[in-house]
């Protein structure tokens, strides 16, 4: 399926990239990118053009670009995805290749403990599928597995701007110690935004991954608010739980920066897709977990246990900024 990024099916929305090299996924292996290295395949940014910009091999691009093939066979490139997980989808965004992409494409995946093998087993997930020129295709993805690796293949040659995969992390939460704090809102424990009220700046999807922000795109940030109220941002948790610590980080975000955050929240159980607005709507009456704190230009608030009012089990929480602005990193720490 061709599509634009601004028709986009619901599971490149409401689900995580798994295949982010911010998320830590990696190339670990391509036939050949001659013309353009696989990893540039997994960055988070949209692919960008240069019209004159050339480097040794011939025009620069933003993606995975392999040379001209002379004899038989096809290309393919093996990606390590960023936690094991569930996929939902595929994004073959083949952006700037107008006449060198793929005609068509294929995807497979496995489960390794390690690095594919030659003696690795491979499930095909995309049967083989036409690309287009400078397009995002996605793809519904009805296996329901948990996958390691995925193996893109390309027919015959040519450049994959960006490969994304749409999925859900999977942990073995039984075998985590009920006492144990942990990032219950972190992408990689399977935490992901379902609901806001404006991402008119920066890279939404940031705002659950690891690390520091590394500028001020990199994060959540809201236009200038012109009328009455405030933003706010709803995210579910990987795995329900009863909340000990809350870090609201505001790296890079100096002349932007809320001036103060509150958090409220509540357990509504399993919820699946396609339910956000009814997810807004309960929100206005969840529960207040951290009253509303001051905020400061570009620096880390630790939020400890002495400053939360409320210590029940929750599933989802609403960050709600005032007046508006820019949060690189939102950390929810807890116990299951």
């Amino acid at each position: 399926m061709v599509s634009t990024p601004e028709i986009r099916p619901e599971f490149a929305i409401t689900r995580i990239n798994l295949a982010s090299a911010g998320l830590g996924a990696q190339a670990i292996f391509a036939t050949d990118d001659f013309f353009a290295p696989v990893e540039r395949m997994l960055y988070d940014a949209p692919a960008v053009f240069f019209p004159d910009k050339y480097d040794d091999h011939g025009k620069w691009m933003d993606g995975w670009e392999s040379r001209r093939k002379r004899g038989p066979g096809h290309d393919f490139a093996v990606i390590k995805l960023a936690a094991s997980g569930i996929i939902y989808g595929f994004d073959v965004d083949t952006s700037h290749f107008t006449g060198n992409y793929p005609p068509a494409c294929s995807i497979e995946a496995s489960h390794n403990e390690t690095d594919p093998t030659d003696s690795t087993v491979w499930t095909e997930l995309l049967p083989q599928s036409p690309l287009g020129p400078s397009s995002n295709h996605f793809f519904a993805c009805a296996n329901k597995d948990v996958w390691t690796h995925l193996r893109l293949r390309i027919y015959p040659d040519g450049g994959v701007a960006r490969l994304r995969v749409y999925g859900e992390p999977w942990r073995d939460w039984s075998k985590i110690p009920t006492d144990e704090e942990i990032d219950l809102a972190s992408a990689l424990n399977g935490g992901r935004v379902v609901a806001y009220s404006d991402a008119h700046y920066g890279a939404l999807h940031r705002l659950l991954s690891p690390g520091r922000g590394i500028n001020m795109g990199d994060g959540w940030e809201t236009r200038r608010r012109r009328e009455p109220g405030n933003d706010w941002i709803i995210v579910q948790l990987g795995h329900p739980g009863q909340i000990s610590r809350v870090v609201v980080d505001t790296a890079h975000y100096k002349g932007n920066y809320p001036d103060r955050c509150s958090i409220h929240g509540a357990d509504l159980g399993t919820v699946s897709g396609g339910l956000s607005q009814s997810i807004v709507t309960s929100s206005m009456f969840w529960p207040e977990i951290l009253p509303e704190k001051k905020l400061s230009m570009d620096a880390v608030h630790d939020f400890s246990s002495a400053d939360l009012v409320s210590a029940n089990r929750v599933s989802h929480v609403r960050l709600n900024i005032f007046p508006d602005g820019g949060v690189s990193r939102l950390r929810i720490f807890g116990t299951i």
